[in-house]
């Protein structure tokens, strides 16, 4: 009697050292998430606006710098110099305007991406706390699961949690 009293309670002590583990493959998951692909597909199209527009900014200060060669030709020595380096001060201004801009881009760009990663991560841990795991683990190219059972992969799940709260 002793003795099964002994193995409940380790059989007890076993099931609750158990723990809930699953894992969600990252890449997959970025992939399929709606709101990064939007936040992409916006960056994208403002990223080619502003190629565009560097596009024709460089096309018309080359054509004023054409037209300022011909006239060059006429003017003296010295006026010349002077234009020439007015030339050179609109052109190194004009660079770091676009420069600057596609800084502001880029920072932007990358603050809408931080967001994104950050509602993600929030959503793993809900449903993790909702859920009893103990832990989910990041997988894909460079993350730590090297190998899990599929009955373990929560990343469809995740991706639905996600892509349904999005859509509202």
């Amino acid at each position: 009697m002793k003795n099964l009293v002994w193995a409940v309670f380790a059989l007890a002590v076993v099931s609750c050292q158990q723990q809930k583990i699953g894992y969600v493959d990252n890449i997959k998951l970025m992939d399929e998430y709606q709101e990064k692909i939007d936040v992409e597909a916006e960056f994208k199209t403002k990223a080619e606006a502003l190629t565009k527009k560097r596009d024709s900014i460089s096309q018309a200060f080359q054509m004023e710098a054409q037209a300022f060669q011909q006239k060059a030709q006429n003017l003296s020595q010295q006026k010349a110099q002077e234009e020439y380096g007015l030339m050179q001060q609109k052109g190194q201004q004009i660079g770091q305007q676009l420069q600057m801009e596609d800084q502001q881009l880029q920072a932007a760009g990358q603050t809408q991406m931080d967001s994104v990663v950050s509602k993600v991560k929030k959503e793993i841990e809900a449903y993790g706390k909702a859920n009893n795991y103990q832990y989910i683990l990041g997988g894909g190219d460079g993350g730590s699961v090297l190998y899990g059972n599929e009955a373990d992969d929560l990343t469809d799940e995740i991706v639905k949690i996600l892509n349904d709260k999005y859509k509202k």
